[in-house]
């Protein structure tokens, strides 16, 4: 994380009222002082960046944990890009988190300019807190920066033979994923397994069992291990020996495993397209004077450079030139199915998500 020393002073008091909101969010702590899990950034006074006429402009970013280490190849190429183009220097303030854990931060103070989530409902708690309008979805590829989908990762050689989602299921299987009250990712994941149980009831009986798509998530859950709070903290802990599989994003697997990890990766016979958003958090940035930066910033994400860097990082690119040319770097489940096939967001997250959905009551062993 970069600091501008210009306005460090007003940052430091800043900061200050920005941790102290984000303290009063359970659990949400990304991107205030040093409690962010990863690159916090404070919250940035108004005219941050010296304002779109001066010399140097400072964009803040809010992103989820998974995508970091794409965006760190990024940012210095969009740096150089508008640097060309306006002659302005461009410097950025990081934090990254959970996506849940992100976005409620992000809602409750933290002045990101701009967001970079795991999915659409948590742009949505930002847009509820009155930062920005839902027009983001009008944008290129409905607002959506990348694609990825839900997977397996094995010890390598698989020695457990895993091969779809039914194998969490047997005894002795220990199964992580993190956990979906903090972890976009992880309703990513619990999605994925309870929309394969329910297309796959649809097969065997002709029409969707919303009740043994429910008992195959109790089964998969009572073998697991470890929920972490965030896609990126679950990967750790497996990496550190923690259980036989772990349920997460393909783009993850095939990052680590271009880094010389050791995973074998399985793609279930049925899973669920992701979609990544990326939008300008309104609010801030036109309180900060900085809403061209971030235009563009948001604009370069779907661009050819941004979505090859994606592509290197293991995420399904957007762009349909970049995708023609990474189409055969990736595996094809027998049956893709998107969040529309569960209703949309606004209904995945009333019947599993709210206080008595499905998956709470999973969790209640109820």
């Amino acid at each position: 994380m970069q600091r501008d020393s210009q306005h460090s002073d007003r940052r430091r008091r800043t900061g200050v009222l920005g941790l102290a909101s984000c303290l009063l969010l359970a659990g949400a702590v990304a991107g205030c002082g040093n409690g962010a899990e990863e690159g916090a950034g404070a919250s940035p006074s108004a005219g941050s960046g010296a304002g779109q006429a001066g010399k140097e402009v400072t964009l803040v970013i809010g992103a989820y944990s998974v995508a970091k280490d794409a965006l760190q190849e990024i940012l210095p190429r969009f740096g150089e890009e508008w640097k060309e183009k306006t002659g302005q220097d461009v410097k950025f303030q990081e934090s990254y988190e959970a996506s849940g854990t992100q976005a409620r931060a992000i809602a409750g103070g933290f002045e990101a300019d701009v967001a970079v989530l795991s999915m659409e409902g948590d742009m949505d708690k930002i847009t509820k807190a009155g930062l920005m309008g839902s027009d983001w979805k009008n944008g290129a590829n409905g607002g959506m920066i990348t694609r990825s989908i839900v997977v397996m990762g094995t010890r390598e050689g698989n020695p457990k033979g895993i091969k779809d989602f039914d194998d969490l299921t047997k005894p002795g299987i220990k199964v992580l994923y993190p956990n979906p009250q903090t972890s976009g990712g992880a309703q990513w994941d619990i999605n994925a397994l309870y929309g394969a149980g329910l297309m796959k009831s649809e097969e065997e009986t002709g029409s969707r069992d919303e009740a043994a798509a429910k008992r195959f998530l109790v089964d998969i859950h009572k073998n697991i291990e470890s929920m972490d709070k965030s896609g990126r903290a679950s990967m750790a802990a497996f990496e550190y020996g923690v259980g036989d599989v772990i349920v997460t994003y393909e783009n993850e697997l095939l990052a680590r495993v271009a880094q010389g990890v050791h995973y074998d990766i399985v793609t279930p016979s049925r899973t669920i397209l992701i979609e990544n958003p990326a939008a300008v958090v309104d609010e801030n940035a036109d309180k900060h004077g900085v809403r061209e930066a971030a235009d563009a910033f948001v604009e370069f994400l779907h661009g050819d450079v941004a979505q090859e860097i994606f592509a290197e990082n293991g995420f399904r690119p957007v762009s349909e030139n970049v995708a023609a040319k990474w189409d055969d770097s990736f595996a094809q489940p027998e049956k893709l199915f998107d969040i529309g096939y569960l209703g949309g967001w606004d209904e995945v997250r009333s019947k599993l998500y709210s206080d008595r959905g499905i998956w709470y009551q999973v969790l209640a062993g109820q």
